[in-house]
């Protein structure tokens, strides 16, 4: 029998961007699309609850009071209690789930259920690595993004970060603004399993019996241009990716700083002039950033297609 699989995602997009993630991942045969939507999102409510592989949530007052406490404050918090729902909710119905954020999309190169079918029973859980996009240099609109990676191995990724990213490498991990971790897939039915973001626990094992996927990407929007970077800019570093509690890429002693001490220290030296100086070296996509990146096999494109994929699976909208 076929394997299923799944994702759970708590959301909080304009309309299009929620369809497009859905329909993207019902293209690669997702049986089932567990979507909470963190606002008050009706239009997208009522366009996923016509779909039959979709179940979306409207996560309001009621829907928190149903589950005995008030609204977390922290989004990552909501993230853990909705992810923990749609894993009770799972069982039976898929195989495997895996929780992703909006601007994360599943690229495998061959079918999802046939890589998952491939595991050994003792494999719990499975690590699908992240590759970041890059921002085009010029306006056109265009279905084919381009993205970096990086290597797992950390002597090799600090050696090639520094000698891509000659000015602020030293800093950063794989050259990535977001996490490298990547995200998780795994069994259903599995008690005392718990899902956090990048990991899994089931009991007081950590990610029993972990794989890694080698031929499934996480392409992950991260900051797809300049204006997008900005706009959420000071949100992350309160709240997000760039928050002040995160660790250095490499020890203190070493030199090592924060993204957030990093963007904080380009923020009061230059302000947004010094903030996209580093964006242009680090986040778009110039043909001498795809030229280094490609001489370390660190270079990746993919025609996305989100706009088509939406049209045909919600043409409603």
């Amino acid at each position: 029998m076929a394997v299923k699989w799944g994702v759970v995602s708590t959301i909080k997009a304009p309309v299009d961007e929620v369809l497009e993630f859905c329909a993207h991942h019902l293209d690669l045969g997702a049986h089932r699309l567990f979507i909470y939507l963190d606002d008050d999102n009706q239009e997208a409510f009522r366009l996923l609850s016509d779909h039959p592989k979709i179940r979306p949530v409207l996560t309001d007052d009621a829907y928190w009071q149903k589950r005995g406490f008030k609204r977390r404050e922290k989004h990552q918090s909501r993230q853990f209690e909705n992810a923990k729902q749609a894993y009770n909710r799972a069982s039976g119905q898929v195989d495997w789930l895996t929780h992703i954020d909006v601007d994360e999309f599943l690229w495998p190169e061959r079918p999802l259920g046939d890589v998952l079918a491939e595991l050994p029973a003792s494999c719990q859980c499975a690590r699908i690595r992240p590759w970041e996009a890059l921002a085009l240099e010029d306006t056109a609109q265009t279905d084919m993004v381009q993205f970096k990676g990086f290597t797992v191995a950390q002597p090799q990724r600090r050696q090639q970060t520094e000698a891509i990213y000659p000015d602020y490498g030293a800093h950063l991990n794989g050259g990535f603004l977001s996490h490298v971790a990547g995200k998780m897939i795994y069994r259903t039915g599995v008690d005392r399993l718990k899902v956090q973001i990048h990991n899994v626990w089931v009991g007081d094992d950590m990610n029993p019996g972990q794989r890694e996927l080698a031929d499934v990407k996480l392409l992950h929007m991260h900051a797809k241009s300049w204006e997008q970077f900005y706009a959420a800019y000071r949100f992350r570093m309160e709240k997000g990716s760039y928050r002040s509690e995160l660790k250095p890429n490499k020890p203190r002693e070493e030199g090592g700083l924060s993204l957030h001490e990093l963007f904080q220290m380009l923020d009061d030296d230059g302000g947004p002039e010094a903030l996209r100086r580093f964006y242009q070296q680090v986040c778009a996509a110039s043909p001498e950033l795809i030229q280094r990146l490609s001489a370390h096999g660190l270079h990746f494109e993919a025609d996305l297609r989100l706009a088509d994929k939406r049209q045909r699976h919600f043409s409603a909208s």
